[in-house]
């Protein structure tokens, strides 16, 4: 029985570290929806709206460089991929988290 109450604790631990994350990409793939379904953002640069993203990412804490944003113009708007890894450090290992957040097209 302590075993198994041992095994539950160390998953909310876990659990616990990888939250923040998961929470981060989900706020940035709704911003990232927004954006794709906004008709006025089809007519801004690319450069523009691919800083957009970089900022909010910034804002969220999340480790995202200009290469990892893709912006591509499509029939209906704009078409907005994301592609980033997040290091959580558990207990003395490390778990990397690859999201792939995008909207459009």
């Amino acid at each position: 029985m302590l075993a198994g109450i041992a095994v539950l604790v160390l998953l909310v631990v876990v659990g616990g570290f990888l939250v923040s994350p998961y929470l981060a990409n989900w706020r940035l793939q709704t911003y990232i929806n927004d954006l794709a379904d906004d008709p006025s953002v089809a007519k801004r640069p690319f450069g523009a709206i691919r800083s957009d993203v970089l900022n909010q990412a910034a804002a969220l804490g999340l480790p995202l460089q200009s290469e990892d944003v893709q912006v591509v113009a499509t029939q209906s708007g704009v078409k907005i991929d994301v592609l980033y890894i997040v290091h959580v450090d558990v207990l003395g290992y490390t778990i990397d988290l690859h999201f792939r957040p995008a909207a459009g097209g």
